[in-house]
């Protein structure tokens, strides 16, 4: 059994996880960064010189190696869940906990990351969380065994919730 993190960037993935796993005793794995690892490029870099379909593809072949492990906390990037065959590979191995946030929450978090290379073309930030997350917030919710807000707290606390929906659920 894995705990897996879904949902848009800045909603707190990368920090709940690492929590989760200290908490557990268990390893951490961002699919993100396995792709930037196997790329031995930023993911910007990836995106410019390759396309996202690239990026999607190395992220697939990541999550389909992942299904096969065990007692993994793992962080997917935010559009993990677009591909269905992605969410086929970690459902059956893990349940899946959808991190969620207001636009402003998301906005705030995110502002001045580098690091994620812009998803639509001449949009404000907000627009484009608004769009992308108009896209995507019907797919965490298919995937998602559970919804965890996290625009309140910290992010020990919201590592808790998601510990308090694990534990309740293994009975």
């Amino acid at each position: 059994m894995n705990l897996i993190l879904i949902g848009y960037r800045g909603t707190g993935k990368s920090t709940v996880a690492r929590i989760l796993a200290s908490r557990l005793g268990w390893d951490t794995v961002s699919t993100d960064a396995l792709i930037v690892e196997r790329a031995q490029l930023p993911i910007p870099e990836i995106v410019e010189k390759f396309g996202w379909e690239y990026f999607r593809d190395l992220e697939t072949t990541i999550c389909q190696e992942l299904k096969e492990k065990d007692h993994l906390v793992i962080d997917t990037g935010g559009g993990a869940i677009l591909r269905d065959v992605n969410v086929q590979a970690l459902k059956p191995c893990g349940m899946l906990f959808w991190l969620t946030a207001s636009i402003e929450t998301i906005s705030d978090r995110i502002a001045g990351d580098s690091q994620r290379p812009a998803l639509t073309s001449g949009k404000t930030v907000i627009e484009e969380i608004e769009e992308v997350l108009k896209e995507r917030t019907p797919k965490y919710q298919a995937a998602a065994d559970f919804m965890i807000e996290t625009d309140t707290g910290t992010a020990a606390q919201v590592a808790d919730r998601v510990l308090a929906q694990f534990r309740e659920s293994q009975g």
